[in-house]
């Protein structure tokens, strides 16, 4: 994360005293507020005081109300996650009180790493020429999602945070419930790939956390090398379901030798291949990935619809961030690999 110059909207007053009750470092000292960029739909601060320096989370003041809540599940599952080998930052604080501040938020640990979106397209040195390092962060970028999957979400105090029974039952119906309400257009292969995901359901799996949105977007890695996951950030989207979608999610982007997958703003050459990369998340997550192509099927399928929804948007002339206009031909990318992963899948129908 990165600071930014705009002033900050908390009143350092009224949360000073709060710092001090969560018991964090520099009671009595000046606090001083700085605005991060790295979340796309929150706002972050960076607060140092006694020289000690933390990060707050809280919702933009345009939703406070709706993404309250949001920020308490966040808070949730980064404090469920404090005895396990999943790289995050450590849970410090958390407010439901909107007195404080003006809404809920959360107090986390300083993470000292970069972040793939804001370090350049193929991140710093050496990871910008070295073919080694750069395959290193592919491999981390895996195992950190794998080490997730592998986390016992009843012992680590998540049961009723999400509803893992008929997870797969639900996807295809929501997704193109929410899609017609907004569609305008015709999307190429977008029915088609709903069809095969319908009568592809995995007949037997696990449930486990999932993170929601995992992607180099979402992660920072430690300076130097070797390479290292120092955390995976923006816990917005997580819920209990099945967590090979995450995997899916990831492989949306992955180069492959199997045909083009649309791109995102880091650059993936040197990443391992998808052989290699599936096979290290079995390893670490002991979960099999035999059934891959239906996961990297729903996660382009859910993604075309999500991005879907914000170039409607745009189109509509409501949006106030001009990226969107982008979101158009990443729709028709993202639902033309749901189209071709599902056509040329071996898999067998689930009936």
């Amino acid at each position: 994360m990165t600071a930014e110059a705009s002033a900050p909207s908390i009143d350092v007053t009224a949360l000073g005293p709060w710092l001090d009750e969560a018991g964090l470092p520099g009671a009595g000292d000046e606090l001083t507020i700085t605005p991060l960029t790295g979340g796309a739909s929150n706002e972050v601060y960076r607060l140092e005081r006694g020289g000690a320096a933390v990060v707050l989370r809280r919702p933009p003041a345009h939703a406070v109300e709706e993404r309250s809540a949001t920020m308490m599940r966040e808070a949730r599952v980064l404090g469920a996650l404090a005895d396990t080998a999943v790289p995050h930052a450590r849970l410090l604080g958390s407010c439901e009180d909107a007195s404080v501040i003006g809404s809920a938020f959360y107090v986390m640990e300083l993470v000292d790493g970069w972040s793939p979106m804001s370090a350049g397209s193929r991140g710093p040195v050496p990871f910008d020429t070295d073919h080694e390092a750069r395959a290193g962060l592919g491999r981390e970028i895996v195992r950190g999602i794998a080490e997730l999957a592998s986390v016992d979400w009843r012992a680590a105090g998540l049961e009723g945070f999400g509803r893992p029974d008929g997870f797969h039952d639900r996807q295809v119906p929501r997704w193109t419930s929410f899609l017609d309400k907004v569609a305008f257009r015709d999307i190429p292969g977008l029915d088609a790939a709903g069809r095969w995901l319908t009568t592809h359901r995995p007949r037997t799996w696990e449930p486990g956390i999932i993170h929601g949105d995992y992607s180099f977007a979402n992660v920072m890695f430690g300076h130097g090398t070797p390479p290292r996951l120092a955390a995976i950030v923006d816990w917005e989207m997580a819920t209990i379901g099945d967590p090979l979608l995450d995997l899916g999610w990831l492989l949306m982007r992955w180069p492959s030798p199997d045909g083009p997958r649309p791109t995102g703003s880091f650059d993936m050459d040197g990443m391992p291949t998808p052989a290699e990369v599936l096979d290290l998340y079995s390893t670490v997550s002991g979960r099999p990935v035999d059934e891959i192509d239906y996961y990297l099927t729903l996660a382009c399928f859910k993604n075309a619809i999500v991005l879907e929804a914000g170039f409607a948007q745009y189109m509509k002339g409501d949006a106030d961030n001009p990226k969107m206009a982008l979101f158009g031909d990443m729709v028709l990318e993202m639902a033309e690999l749901a189209a071709r992963v599902s056509a040329g899948s071996s898999l067998p129908s689930a009936g």
